[in-house]
């Protein structure tokens, strides 16, 4: 499959389409499940892409409408897309002021130097050929604009990887529809000098980034219905396993999760992100 970029036909990746695969249907359980996790940069993403009355913003990748509606609330003139329908309907309920649109990266469905800011919240983390998504967030912002997008950051933090290790801890194995990773001619260095040179290599200015930590907080329940509903590679491997399984893992996340135990019963789940910028 191609789609188009910049008046030229670009192939999707193996990674893109599995993505999609991963994605569908899946907003109802990522807005009860990793909604509240992945919102927690918006502020400071938002700050960094200069949203603020009336400027022209896109929100790409928007999910369950977080930075979308946290920009509406700026006064900002707000434009949101997403690929997969159910984050559009979520989103359009969270910010009913934004345009919500279906759209799929690399290719976006709007002029050149349409938008003033553009902000991608862990969005990098889902395509397949990075440098060509930043081709098209910097064909649709307008020279001066700034590009803000948060990635996670590697190697992941301890909260982050409990999944992962209750997922490993159980012998699950990876079915043959998920994706392994990115090409390597596609991908980065997921650090700050890594994501900046990405940036940079893009043609974009100023290109800064810097490293965001938090504990989340959770509840044991939340955040296990989070692979349990399906949601993320995570998600899918866990199942695409038989239900003994499926339940080692549930037996070892119950066991690993009592090293982030608060006294209140929920978790307190290390975090770590990057945000960068670049101006246009």
């Amino acid at each position: 499959m191609t789609r188009v970029l910049g008046g030229l036909a670009v192939p999707t990746t193996t990674f893109d389409e599995s993505e999609r695969l991963v994605w569908a249907g899946r907003g109802p359980a990522y807005a009860g499940s990793f909604a509240k996790l992945c919102a927690y940069p918006v502020p400071w993403l938002l700050d960094a892409a200069g949203v603020g009355p009336g400027v022209r913003v896109l929100d790409v990748g928007t999910g369950s409408g977080t930075a979308a509606a946290a920009a509406c609330a700026r006064g900002a003139t707000v434009t949101a897309v997403d690929a997969e329908r159910t984050m559009v309907e979520l989103a359009r309920r969270a910010a009913p002021e934004a345009d919500v649109r279906l759209a799929a990266l690399p290719d976006l469905p709007f002029a050149d130097a349409e938008f003033d800011a553009v902000v991608a919240n862990f969005v990098l983390n889902h395509v397949g050929r990075p440098k060509d998504t930043l081709a098209e967030l910097r064909r649709v912002v307008r020279p001066g604009g700034w590009i803000a997008l948060t990635i996670w950051a590697a190697p992941p933090a301890a909260g982050q990887r409990l999944i992962g290790r209750a997922i490993q801890a159980a012998g699950a194995v990876r079915p043959p529809h998920l994706p392994a990773g990115l090409a390597a001619e596609d991908d980065f260095h997921r650090d700050e000098s890594g994501l900046t040179g990405l940036l940079e290599a893009g043609h974009l200015r100023e290109a800064e980034c810097g490293t965001l930590r938090w504990d989340h907080r959770a509840s044991p329940e939340e955040w296990w219905s989070g692979p349990a509903g399906g949601v993320a590679f995570g998600g899918q491997l866990v199942r695409s396993q038989t239900p003994h399984v499926q339940a080692e893992i549930k037996r070892h996340f119950d066991a690993l999760s009592i090293e982030f135990a608060s006294e209140d019963g929920l978790l307190s789940l290390p975090h770590a992100a990057l945000l960068a910028r670049a101006r246009h």
